[in-house]
C-alpha cells in the first residue's frame, strides 16, 4: 500500500499449546506499516472450545496459582532436557501469553521471535485477587539466530487481559526502550512492587 506499508492477508489454524489439539482457524490481516512500529491486525477466529471451557481452564490454572503455600520461583524453565516441572507449567504457561505481546511489539516482516527459555520467575504477593510475576525470559531473534534477554513484569486475573510491561536489552542493539504499552487493564491500580520500569 504506497506510502503505509505492506498488507498481508492470512488463513491459519491455531492448537493448544500444551496438547497440540485443534484449538480452532483464523482469518486476519496484517500490516507492517513503514516507520518502525508494532503490526496493525486485525483477526477473526472459529474456536472449536466454547467460552465457558476457556474461561474454567483459566480458573484451574489460576487456583493452581494461587493455592501455592509460598511464592512460586524458578530458573531455566524449561530445563536443558526440555523438561518442565509440573509444579511450575502454570508459570510457564503465562509466561508464554505474556512473551507473545513482547513479540508482536518486536517483530517485523524481517525479524520474527520465539520463547526458548525462562531464565527465571518470581511470583510477588498481592493483597488483591490478582497474580503478579517478574520473569527474565529469553526470546529467540529470526532469522539472525541472536537470542534477546528481556525483564516482564506480569499481572494477571481470570476475566481480565493479562498486564503486561517490559524491557529487553541485547548486545548488537544495546538497551531498548521499555514497553509502556500494556495488553489490556485491570480493575484498579496496580500495587507496584521490585524492579522499577
Amino acid at each position: 500500500i504506497p506510502e503505509s506499508g505492506h498488507k498481508y492477508y492470512l488463513q491459519f489454524s491455531t492448537e493448544d499449546y500444551r496438547t497440540g489439539e485443534n484449538a480452532g482457524s483464523c482469518l486476519a490481516t496484517v500490516l507492517y506499516p513503514k516507520k518502525r512500529s508494532p503490526p496493525v491486525v486485525s483477526i477473526q477466529c472459529s474456536h472449536t472450545k466454547d467460552q465457558k471451557e476457556i474461561q474454567e481452564e483459566d480458573n484451574r490454572l489460576y487456583q493452581r496459582i494461587r493455592h501455592q503455600t509460598k511464592p512460586i520461583t524458578g530458573n531455566n524453565i524449561p530445563d536443558s532436557y526440555g523438561n518442565i516441572e509440573p509444579a511450575l507449567e502454570p508459570v510457564w504457561a503465562l509466561a508464554v501469553a505474556g512473551s507473545s505481546s513482547i513479540m508482536w511489539e518486536k517483530s517485523t516482516e524481517t525479524l520474527g521471535y520465539f520463547l526458548a527459555q525462562v531464565k527465571s520467575v518470581k511470583q510477588w504477593i498481592r493483597k488483591d485477587d490478582f497474580v503478579e510475576f517478574d520473569y527474565t525470559v529469553l526470546l529467540h531473534e529470526m532469522p539472525t539466530q541472536e537470542i534477546i534477554s528481556c525483564h516482564m513484569r506480569l499481572t494477571w486475573l481470570p476475566g481480565h487481559p493479562l498486564k503486561v510491561k517490559h524491557f529487553c536489552a541485547s548486545e548488537s542493539h544495546g538497551m531498548e526502550e521499555a514497553s509502556g504499552a500494556e495488553s489490556g487493564s485491570a480493575a484498579g491500580p496496580s500495587a507496584e512492587k521490585g524492579a522499577n520500569f
